[in-house]
């Protein structure tokens, strides 16, 4: 398998990676519904990206907000990765044989939902087109490049519901918050990819933060 230069870090430290290392508040699995996530990186042409969705507006639970493609195992699915790579494909028409799968991070629980999730870690090797295929699951899928998502002023920090704080971003009209900019942030950083804007982060409600993201103050 062949990966760039920029992605070999993380490469490398995935198949070491404890559930210590990554300091979930959720705690890990088991106990819960178990499901994957797909983190897509790729090669653009503004360098590297990372592929996102935003989750129709309609669905019960987590409607509108940012996602990696993914979703809850079937029974066929040999492994994380094969929920990750399905769910991928149904959701954005990713085709999974232009990607490589890096590896894993440990399960992580998510007691409000009741699932427990495994983050799987992929270079998509020969990126295809892709973009919504069922409206009433995605609203919208993106290739994001991390220059843009690691810009200085676009690096928040979000106090939400239920006492949640955490990392935030916004990008190409789009909030990336809760599980998703946490996950994120432990990938980017395990793989040396994180950068830090200059200056202090402000603190930013969740009603702020959309607004901001959305292209207000």
């Amino acid at each position: 398998m062949s990966v760039p230069q920029w992605l070999r870090p993380l490469a490398s430290r995935l198949p070491h990676v404890t559930a210590a290392d990554l300091r979930w508040a959720g705690g890990h699995g088991p106990g819960g519904r178990p499901a994957a996530v797909l983190v897509l990186f790729a090669d653009g042409p503004g360098g590297p990206e990372v592929l996102l969705t935003e989750r129709a507006g309609t669905l019960r639970q987590h409607s509108g907000q940012v996602a990696f493609p993914g979703g809850r195992r079937d029974d066929a699915d040999a492994d994380a990765a094969a929920t990750a790579l399905r769910e991928a494909a149904e959701e954005t028409g990713l085709v999974a044989a232009g990607v490589d799968v890096l590896g894993e991070l440990p399960t992580l629980a998510l007691a409000h939902s009741e699932h427990v999730v495994t983050p799987v870690v992929a270079f998509w090797r020969e990126p295809c087109p892709v973009g919504v295929v069922d409206p009433s699951e995605v609203a919208r899928v993106e290739r994001v490049p991390l220059a843009e998502l690691l810009a200085p002023g676009s690096v928040r920090r979000l106090r939400g519901p239920g006492g949640y704080s955490g990392p935030a971003f916004a990008v190409r009209g789009l909030l990336v918050w809760g599980f998703t900019a946490e996950v994120l942030v432990r990938v980017l950083d395990l793989g040396g990819l994180l950068t830090r804007p200059p200056g202090p982060v402000g603190t930013v409600s969740l009603e702020e933060a959309l607004a901001w993201a959305g292209g207000g103050a």
